[in-house]
């Protein structure tokens, strides 16, 4: 496949108060929708290739020109590349990457594709990086011994300024029990950019179906990736991202989970780690945070029915009920509605601990200065197991990877100066934190993640447990040295079916206590009691996210 450049994607949706956001969109990978727009549409250029095999060069004929944004509903352009060959490639359910030149409502219809043979094939992924020498792609996977793999690797070659990637199939011998990343590529960037690299992507036989998408753009020239849902890939890319990492460090971390080790004759291979990464997570965290059980915290806030705040024997009799459902620690997101005051107290009363957090609105980091002042002013540091210093605020384009740096590292600082010596993070879902780790590894102590597994439409109840430890493991390898925990997870008692993923009294107990198995240790359930203030929002779920009554 020929490079394309990738666009970040921002979120287009308005967040709601505080909880209203839970990477719930992130699980669609394309994160630009507003499904509630305008429903006048313009054209856009869609470019949809796939190429397999060994490498052919070729020039690929000029894309198609965008429309322009107009009232009449206009269809979604395409241009469909085709690699000179005898025979012609098999069609895969590859991500439509779309073309938006400029602002305005469009609509990009619903495409289904049958596949009748297994295949593997280049997908493109990318990533932010500053200025610098990175090595970039490559496979990671985990061996438990010596052992000797076949296994296909994405590459790319340069002819007469054509770039072209392509799946090789090399076999290579793992010498020992270890964590391999194995055929990175190298690249220079003279200022920060997205950069676009090659990654091997396998397909099952099926049919797979992309909906018909509406979203509302309000940039330029912006790129909307939109997935086929059914079946999954067996390694998709969205789910694999391959390693990236200045061309000075190693060893490379174990963040990805495919079965394969991917290694070409002339590149370095990275040494193995100290240790394998585990299956799936147990017990606490390396920072100490979790528990070595399956129960640890929960979110709480302090918040009525109506938006109102609660009073303070509310939130005492709240908190003491989070106390007798054995949980050891309360998550709130702010600092308003006294929730220092009213839940520290009530947590001190009740012998829990607390993760505050520092909520990151419109306003962006500066308004959120306000808060790092009431928590040094209320300065009860015995009682914080962590800071969380914004919800996902880059997700929400609130805040991009260098603001929050930024405002991570002048928080701390003051927190520590303060009197604080616990440990201070941020969390997003985890694909932002995959294209933001270049610069959020350094400022995290341990790595936040808010994992949903409703939001995937291929994970059902019964799977919403080994879902969110899978996710676990690869959070664990996004910053070396640095484990991970999940801060938001839990399953909807009301709304409507996401794919596979329903809503219901019954799927909410049978997931919650898969998650409770699985990686109850590590994880903050989400949320205390139904959270009625909210607006119904995505599949009219996010209302009822309550799960006390399950403890």
């Amino acid at each position: 496949m020929f490079a394309i450049a990738i666009a970040a994607i921002a979120s287009g949706v308005n967040a709601k108060r505080h909880l209203g956001r839970h990477a719930h969109e992130a699980f669609h990978m394309e994160r630009a929708l507003n499904a509630t727009a305008a429903p006048s549409t313009c054209g856009c250029t869609t470019i949809y290739t796939t190429i397999t095999g060994e490498g052919t060069l070729y020039f690929p004929p000029p894309a198609t020109s965008s429309v322009a944004p107009s009232s009449s509903a206009a269809p979604v352009t395409t241009s469909s590349i085709v690699v000179p060959s005898s025979s012609p490639p098999p069609v895969v359910p590859t991500p439509l990457a779309t073309t938006c030149p400029t602002p305005g409502v469009y609509t990009i219809p619903a495409t289904t594709v049958t596949l009748t043979s297994s295949t593997t094939v280049c997908a493109a992924t990318s990533t932010s990086v500053l200025a610098g020498t990175y090595t970039v792609g490559g496979v990671t996977t985990v061996v438990s011994t010596a052992t000797t793999v076949i296994c296909p690797y994405a590459t790319v070659s340069t002819s007469s300024g054509v770039i072209t990637s392509t799946i090789l199939t090399t076999t290579y011998v793992c010498p020992s029990a270890g964590t391999y990343t194995i055929a990175p590529l190298t690249t220079t960037c003279v200022s920060s950019t997205v950069v676009v690299y090659p990654t091997p992507a396998s397909y099952a036989p099926g049919t797979y179906t992309q909906p018909q998408v509406v979203t509302t753009i309000t940039e330029t020239d912006y790129v909307v990736f939109c997935p086929f849902t059914s079946p999954a890939p067996v390694a998709p890319a969205s789910t694999s991202p391959a390693y990236v990492a200045p061309a000075s460090t190693t060893p490379a971390p174990a963040s990805t989970s495919p079965a394969y080790v991917a290694p070409a004759a002339s590149t370095t291979v990275a040494a193995p780690a100290k240790s394998s990464t585990p299956a799936t997570p147990s017990g606490p965290s390396s920072s100490g945070l979790g528990s070595s059980g399956n129960q640890w915290a929960i979110t709480y806030s302090p918040y009525n029915s109506d938006g109102t705040c609660r009073a303070t024997d509310s939130v005492a009799s709240d908190i003491a009920m989070i106390a007798a459902k054995g949980f050891s620690t309360v998550r709130i997101y702010s600092t308003d509605c006294s929730g220092l005051a009213n839940v520290g107290n009530a947590c001190a009363a009740s012998g829990l601990k607390m993760i505050l957090g520092v909520f990151i609105s419109s306003t962006g980091c500066s308004g959120a200065a306000q808060q790092i002042t009431d928590i040094v002013a209320w300065g009860k540091w015995s009682l914080v197991e962590l800071i969380v210093i914004g919800n996902e605020a880059i997700f929400s384009g609130y805040a991009s990877g260098s603001d929050m740096v930024s405002f991570i590292s002048s928080s701390k600082a003051t927190f520590q100066a303060a009197g604080y010596t616990g440990p201070c993070t941020t969390t997003e879902p985890l694909n932002i934190l995959q294209e933001n780790s270049n610069v959020l590894c350094a400022v995290m102590d341990i790595v936040g993640c808010n994992i949903h597994p409703f939001f995937n439409s291929d994970v059902d109840a019964s799977s919403a447990g080994s879902f969110v430890a899978s996710q676990l493991v690869i959070v664990d390898g996004i910053c070396a040295g640095k484990t991970g925990i999940n801060l938001e997870t839990g399953w909807p008692s009301s709304g409507t079916c996401n794919g596979v993923a329903c809503p219901g009294t019954s799927e909410q107990a049978t997931a919650v206590k898969g998650i409770q198995d699985a990686a109850g240790g590590k994880s903050v359930m989400f949320s205390f009691v139904n959270d009625m203030w909210k607006d119904p929002g995505s599949f009219d779920c996010e209302q009822s996210w309550g799960v006390i009554e399950l403890f």
